[in-house]
Protein backbone atom coordinates (compact mmCIF):
# COMPACT_ATOMS: atom_id res chain seq x y z
CA UNK A 1 0.00 0.00 0.00
CA UNK A 2 3.14 2.02 -0.71
CA UNK A 3 2.97 5.12 -2.98
CA UNK A 4 2.52 5.29 -6.93
CA UNK A 5 5.15 4.30 -8.65
CA UNK A 6 6.41 6.12 -12.31
CA UNK A 7 4.23 3.36 -14.17
CA UNK A 8 1.03 3.84 -12.52
CA UNK A 9 1.29 7.40 -13.42
CA UNK A 10 1.91 7.05 -17.04
CA UNK A 11 -0.92 4.22 -16.96
CA UNK A 12 -3.34 7.36 -15.25
CA UNK A 13 -2.21 9.71 -17.57
CA UNK A 14 -3.07 7.70 -20.54
CA UNK A 15 -6.54 6.61 -19.37
CA UNK A 16 -7.38 10.65 -18.85
CA UNK A 17 -5.65 11.02 -22.23
CA UNK A 18 -8.25 9.04 -23.62
CA UNK A 19 -11.42 9.91 -21.44
CA UNK A 20 -11.08 13.57 -22.42
CA UNK A 21 -8.62 13.56 -25.07
CA UNK A 22 -5.39 16.07 -25.93
CA UNK A 23 -7.17 19.01 -27.24
CA UNK A 24 -9.55 19.35 -24.38
CA UNK A 25 -6.89 18.93 -21.65
CA UNK A 26 -4.74 21.32 -23.83
CA UNK A 27 -8.02 24.19 -23.15
CA UNK A 28 -8.00 23.59 -19.61
CA UNK A 29 -4.51 23.92 -19.48
CA UNK A 30 -5.18 26.65 -20.96
CA UNK A 31 -7.75 27.97 -18.94
CA UNK A 32 -6.03 27.00 -15.51
CA UNK A 33 -3.06 28.87 -16.43
CA UNK A 34 -5.08 32.49 -17.80
CA UNK A 35 -6.86 31.89 -14.42
CA UNK A 36 -3.35 31.92 -12.40
CA UNK A 37 -2.22 34.74 -14.16
CA UNK A 38 -5.34 36.52 -13.52
CA UNK A 39 -4.82 35.52 -9.88
CA UNK A 40 -1.55 37.14 -9.72
CA UNK A 41 -2.33 40.13 -11.02
CA UNK A 42 -5.21 40.94 -8.98
CA UNK A 43 -3.11 40.31 -5.76
CA UNK A 44 -0.13 42.45 -6.79
CA UNK A 45 -2.99 45.25 -7.92
CA UNK A 46 -4.70 44.61 -4.05
CA UNK A 47 -1.25 45.06 -2.63
CA UNK A 48 -0.21 47.86 -3.88
CA UNK A 49 -3.65 49.41 -3.13
CA UNK A 50 -3.09 48.39 0.32
CA UNK A 51 0.21 49.98 0.53
CA UNK A 52 -1.61 53.28 -0.73
CA UNK A 53 -4.09 53.22 2.29
CA UNK A 54 -1.21 51.99 4.76
CA UNK A 55 1.52 55.09 3.62
CA UNK A 56 -0.65 58.32 2.77
CA UNK A 57 2.09 60.64 1.32
CA UNK A 58 3.31 63.12 3.72
CA UNK A 59 1.27 66.36 3.77
CA UNK A 60 3.85 69.62 4.36
CA UNK A 61 1.47 72.37 6.66
CA UNK A 62 0.29 75.64 4.83
CA UNK A 63 2.60 77.91 5.11
CA UNK A 64 0.29 80.03 7.85
CA UNK A 65 0.81 76.71 10.40
CA UNK A 66 4.10 77.42 9.91
CA UNK A 67 4.60 81.24 10.47
CA UNK A 68 2.09 80.97 13.93
CA UNK A 69 4.49 77.85 15.42
CA UNK A 70 7.76 80.16 15.04
CA UNK A 71 5.96 83.34 16.30
CA UNK A 72 5.02 81.66 19.85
Amino acid sequence: MGSLSIWHWLIVLVIVALLFGTKRLRNIGEDVGEAIKGFKKGMQDGDSQARLKADPPDEKPAASETKSEHSQ
